[in-house]
């Protein structure tokens, strides 16, 4: 029974039984923080077994992809373990329970699918005398093909709250994949018994007190593993014979010389996590070192280590990527849709980490070599992080790289270093703040505030609370700093990115300059400013008054965010989602994600894009609705907001776009005026900025480019018109100008090394220069030891000058004396703390400076005996 059959069984057979069949969610959790990635069934559909929603049904049924990374160092070892794999679930809220669950389950396994009964086994909860009793009197199963398993295996809770026992359907696959112990039987780790189907029946609460309080709305949990009900369905004995896997695993063994075709791991793991890897990208993770994207790295820098080992050369993960996408795609349209995408974000990350493996490798050799030399058989976790810093290896690569070898990893000295590292933005980004604005604002916590904004910039209310540095005050005076409440307010609190209003409250003897408006940790509306004339007291009518030149312009700011948003997925695909923004009265700043630079004629395209609708002048709208109908119409949401389900509020510009917003709009498309890019770049990987502004400000930027353009040009005697031409003459003479210099320079440096050579010594087999030239700059030192090597195939060479006061410094060691543990960025900083000074570079090539020019000549005559030391160090003294 091919895969798609058994999908699409599963779901009909549960539409059948009234369930509600929804489509798989995204790989990313949706308002759930606690989640990297889903990694079950009913994750996306918590908030329904918590009660924080209401369900669209109480049944559903679903075929839900999953990335679950526990067993990684299991996968290729075992035919069952994954980390990408398709859970195939029934769930009920609060309707039927146990019996209706585990007849259906044994219905559909026996007449559906068809399976052998000889050959299935069940598990229970040891003390669920209820579900043996199902499975024993009404199911008709045997009691001695009903094991009781303990709390570890057949019971599901995860701290307080819900939770309950399990019940598990096992696929005996035959005695030739067992263990052959004689003990061997359900429940045991090999591949023999193998679990197809999770009843998990959610009938209890654990209270702090450890007691179980029994519910009174129960619900069910089910997972089947659509990879292992293949496995049982299509007789085979692992999941890379199945017809969703085989055909990858076929893929990457022909690109295996013939001599190695029988290294069944390293296949299996390329070719299982190539899937997840095609799965995650297309729902929008790419390559990070935190959080789902380190997830995501670990997976592709995993698979292309060991396509390293098997000798398979190129992008061989990126030349899956099409394979997968035609075989997964049918159930999964976006693979196609987004395959261009998949490829480009797989290519360079194969690209990046190959570039600096084999190095790192070579290096971490060494690092092995020297803790087994010292009787170790601990990895130092500084040198752990070293390989991650430098080398782009994640830890647990490293720790399964030492662990081949016998040896484990000091997690512990890494997480130091790490932490060292980050110091700053960890500190940056604690929630301190927060627990000092909970008690700051707590006066605040029970007041309601109302938003009239979106129809007023004006507002009479009445002052609530008045506070000054936290406290409660009756009555503001002139020139005191306050923060204020009113019952209605026009003011916009800062939300979404857009900025908060700054404006007045204008009350019968005093007058307040708002600043800015936040909200408070409990959602009231709060402004800051100053008492800028007379007094203000609580309790007093006051008015309200929004800077409208300035909210003008957030509106301009921030509708052109909506229509850059839309222009940039038309331009570069689907795929672009924002990742943040700000909106401001004089600019706006939106990051997206993708995997590259825009090129100046996709920003050209982009920016006439949006002017194209800015001309059209089409009506910007706002809609209430529910979550559900905006999503049916096309409306974009941000994957970190959370949304009501029944009322949302969604900006159109025509029919343009649609996106789910908070935020203040101008009514037309054509208040924008003029929208100008001013700038791209990257900000993380895979993230890109673009800062742009509107109005006159957009105006203003072309007419001062304008005036530059002119000026440039009667500088170089032209007009504007003839400009570039007369640019590139310059330029091309320009060039021929610098060649001139460069030969020049490197006649000369060449002269120099003639006399250099002489003064070449020999340690322990090894050539070094250690040498002061005369150098201009650190481009001029550079050339001279360039010019060296051409004369010497293996040396080691640093050089040393001064420069404007100041001592720069160069070094090199060639590829074969790198494997003997000379480190060109070793010796250098050694050499540059003698000057007072730093550096950096690879074990290849680096460079340094100081301040210390009168040390020059001791710390350039200490080279020698520093690379004694080195030598010394990896065991060739």
């Amino acid at each position: 029974m091919q895969s798609s059959t058994i999908r699409n069984l599963f779901l009909d057979y549960f539409s059948s039984k009234d369930h509600l069949v929804m489509p798989s969610f995204s790989l990313i959790p949706q308002s759930d923080p606690t989640l990297l990635l889903v990694g079950a069934g009913m994750a996306p559909l918590k908030p329904f077994f918590t009660g924080e929603k209401k369900p669209p049904h109480p049944r559903v049924a679903t075929c839900q992809k999953c990335v679950r990374t526990p067993d990684i160092e299991r996968v290729g070892h075992t035919g069952r373990h994954a980390t990408f794999f398709e859970m195939l679930g029934n769930f009920s809220f609060g309707d039927y329970f146990k019996e209706e669950a585990i007849a259906w389950a044994w219905d559909l396994v026996l007449n559906g699918y068809r399976l052998p009964e000889d050959r299935l086994w069940v598990s229970i909860y040891y003390e669920d005398e209820e579900a043996f009793k199902i499975w024993n009197e009404k199911i008709g199963v045997p009691a001695e093909r009903i094991k009781r398993l303990g709390k570890e295996d057949n019971f599901w809770e995860i701290g307080l709250g819900p939770c309950g026992p399990c019940s598990e359907i096992y696929y005996d696959m035959g005695e030739e994949a067992g263990c052959d112990r004689p003990d061997c039987g359900v429940g045991c780790d090999c591949d023999r018994y193998l679990e197809i189907w999770n009843l998990v029946f959610t009938q209890f609460s654990r209270e702090a007190s450890g007691e179980l309080i029994e519910l009174k709305q129960k619900n069910i949990d089910t997972g089947a593993g659509l990879e292992r009900l293949a496995m049982a369905l299509q007789g085979v004995h692992s999941l890379y014979e199945i017809d969703i896997v085989k055909p990858v695993y076929e893929h990457f063994s022909n690109l295996v010389g013939s001599e190695r075709r029988d290294q069944e791991v390293p296949l299996r793991v390329i070719t299982e996590h190539s899937r997840g890897i095609t799965f995650m990208i297309a729902d929008g993770v790419t390559p990070s070192n935190e959080g789902r994207g380190y997830v995501l790295r670990r997976l592709l820098r995993r698979a292309v280590r060991f396509g390293k080992l098997l000798g398979i050369e190129g992008n061989f993960i990126t030349d899956a990527v099409p394979l997968i996408t035609d075989i997964m795609g049918p159930e999964y349209p976006e693979l196609k849709e987004r395959r261009e995408y998949i490829c480009q974000i797989t290519r360079l990350e194969e690209q990046r980490f190959r570039e600096t493996l084999t190095q790192g490798m070579e290096i971490l050799d060494g690092y092995i070599e020297k803790v087994r030399r010292q009787g170790g058989n601990m990895l130092p976790g500084e040198l752990a992080f070293k390989l991650y810093d430098t080398y782009g290896f994640p830890l647990d690569l490293t720790a399964e790289m030492v662990e081949e070898r016998g040896l484990t990893v000091d997690r512990e000295g890494f997480d130091q270093n790490l932490k060292q590292q980050q110091a700053r933005a960890r500190a940056a980004s604690r929630s301190s703040a927060g627990e000092e604005d909970d008690l700051k604002y707590k006066a605040v916590e029970n007041l309601t505030t109302v938003f009239t904004g979106y129809e007023t910039l004006k507002q009479e209310a009445k002052l609530l609370l008045a506070l000054v540095d936290g406290e409660n005050r009756s009555t503001l005076e002139k020139d005191q700093k306050a923060e204020v409440l009113l019952d209605y307010t026009p003011f916009y609190a800062e939300a979404g990115g857009q900025i908060g209003d700054t404006g007045y409250i204008e009350a019968p003897a005093g007058r307040i300059k708002v600043e800015n408006t936040i909200f408070s940790p409990w959602g009231q509306i709060i402004h800051q400013g100053i008492v800028e004339e007379g007094r203000v007291s609580a309790g007093e009518m006051v008015t309200a008054g929004v800077d409208s030149g300035r909210r003008q312009g957030i509106c301009r700011s921030h509708t052109s965010t909506h229509l850059l948003h839309r222009a940039l997925r038309h331009a570069l695909g689907n795929h672009v989602n924002q990742a943040g923004s700000l909106v401001a009265p004089d600019r706006l700043r939106f990051d997206f994600n993708h995997f590259s630079s825009l090129s100046s004629e996709e920003l050209q395209a982009v920016e006439e894009e949006v002017n194209k609708m800015v001309l059209a002048n089409v009506a910007v709208q706002v809609t209430m609705t529910s979550l559900e109908e905006a999503e049916k119409m096309g409306a974009t949401a941000i994957f970190t907001e959370k949304y009501e389900e029944d009322a949302v509020r969604m900006v159109s510009a025509g029919d343009y776009t649609r996106e789910l917003c908070g935020g203040t709009h101008v009514s037309a498309s054509g208040e924008i005026g003029l929208f100008r890019i001013i700038s791209e770049e990257g900000i993380g990987s895979g993230l890109r900025r673009i800062e742009a502004i509107a109005g006159m400000n957009a105006y203003r930027h072309t007419v001062e480019n304008d005036r530059l353009l002119h000026k440039i040009a009667g500088s170089l005697n032209t007009t504007a018109n003839r400009l570039e031409q007369k640019f590139d003459e310059h330029l091309s003479e320009y060039k021929s100008l610098q060649k001139a210099n460069h030969d020049l320079k490197q006649r000369l440096a060449a002269g120099e090394v003639k006399a250099l050579l002489s003064e070449v010594n020999e340690i322990e087999g090894v050539k070094v220069l250690s040498a002061k030239v005369s150098a201009e700059n650190l481009e001029s030192l550079r050339m001279v030891m360039d010019e060296v090597k051409n004369h010497l195939a293996s040396v080691v060479v640093v050089l040393g000058a001064v420069t404007d006061g100041k001592v720069i410094l160069v070094g090199s060691v060639t590829p074969d004396l790198v494997s003997r543990g000379i480190q060109a960025d070793m010796l250098l900083k050694e050499v540059a703390r003698q000057v007072d000074g730093g550096g950096g570079g690879k074990p290849e090539l680096a460079q340094a400076g100081g301040k210390n020019t009168a040390a020059l000549p001791d710390a350039l005559g200490s080279v020698e005996d520093l690379i004694r030391e080195q030598l010394k160090t990896v065991g060739q003294v």
